[in-house]
């Protein structure tokens, strides 16, 4: 049967002139897709690798770079941050049809669900919600310099480059034309910040971008690294926030890009997380408002990205169906957020 997305014979040329200690791929599996970029199971002959490459179809200007990715995960890896270890990139589309990466296979679970995470105890439980804000700690205290990352991004003007670069990701996916959406952009822009810190950052953390053994319930990677950057650290978090569910917002239900992992019984509050972070960071999370409320109307700019890919029937996997039904909702959460003193 062919697997969307990989060229098998080009695969395995390319691997037995570029990994030969590996060997060739024996079997490639999907592990996830559709939503994101496209990631693979190599099962080769020395070992087990992760590929990843771009979603198919739909793919918009600047977004799902691969090489970005790469380089990302190969400078962090000597860190404190925990990454799978680097090994090859391939920027030759014709191999199979577009760039990819492998990567070391990690031991663990990209946790979404309560029923994912099993039955451990609260103790554990709200250990693992602490890690992961003492994670993106770790990430925004990376001296990227130092790590050859000083060309990754901009740090300065980031918050409006991203209002600007999200904007046009907007104009090119939307299904219809929504006023709330424009009213929303407007009160953004007015609120942007004069100044903020510039750190590296993911792009896109929460716990299901890492990879989580449920034994001990420790992250053992972090993953999925397409929308990192040099910008304000302060974004990541407001963005981990917006997936947040808290126990009572009947309303995040209705937005199915995010599990119900965080209702999990001794999990922290949204509250809870953001303070914990602000103590492993030391960072002034004051105006935190204005970072949840950019954090839903970026996620309502990919969700709308991942609805026009599904109506082009270029989604791989189930469970797109009634996913345009989100966007609305987050906007109108962003607006919530920039009301509130």
């Amino acid at each position: 049967m062919t697997l969307p997305g990989i060229d098998h014979p080009g695969l395995v040329a390319w691997m037995g002139r570029n990994v030969p200690e590996v060997g060739g791929p024996l079997t490639v599996s999907l592990i996830s897709g559709g939503r994101s970029n496209l990631t693979y199971l190599v099962e080769a002959a020395g070992r087990r690798l992760v590929l990843r490459r771009p979603p198919l179809g739909h793919v918009l200007p600047t977004a799902h770079d691969m090489r970005r990715e790469w380089r990302v995960i190969s400078a962090l890896a000597p860190t404190p941050v925990p990454v799978p270890e680097p090994v090859a990139f391939c920027g030759d589309e014709s191999v199979i049809g577009a760039p990819f990466y492998l990567m070391g296979y990690v031991e663990g679970t990209a946790v979404r669900t309560r029923e994912e995470l099993g039955h451990p105890t609260e103790q554990r439980t709200r250990r693992l919600s602490e890690r992961l804000a003492e994670v993106l700690a770790a990430i925004h205290a990376v001296d990227y310099r130092e790590v050859g990352l000083g060309d990754f991004g901009r740090p300065e003007g980031y918050l409006a480059r991203q209002l600007d670069r999200w904007c046009q990701q907007w104009e090119r996916s939307k299904m219809a034309d929504l006023p709330e959406y424009d009213r929303l952009v407007a009160r953004l822009r007015e609120r942007l910040p004069a100044r903020s810190a510039g750190t590296l950052v993911h792009g896109d953390y929460r716990l299901d971008n890492t990879l989580v053994t449920l034994e001990d319930l420790e992250i053992r990677a972090v993953v999925d690294w397409e929308m990192s950057t040099l910008g304000d650290p302060l974004a990541d978090l407001g963005l981990t926030l917006t997936y947040w569910y808290d126990r009572g917002d009947e309303e995040r239900a209705g937005i199915p890009v995010a599990g119900d992992v965080t209702l999990t019984p001794g999990f922290m509050t949204s509250a809870e997380f953001a303070g914990h972070y602000a103590k492993a960071s030391g960072r002034d999370i004051s105006d935190l408002g204005f970072y949840v409320a950019f954090g839903n109307f970026k996620l309502a700019v990919i969700v709308e990205g991942i609805h026009a890919r599904f109506r082009q029937g270029k989604t791989v996997g189930e469970g797109f169906d009634h996913i345009g039904s989100a966007v609305p909702t987050l906007i109108s959460r962003a607006h919530r957020m920039l009301d509130q003193p």
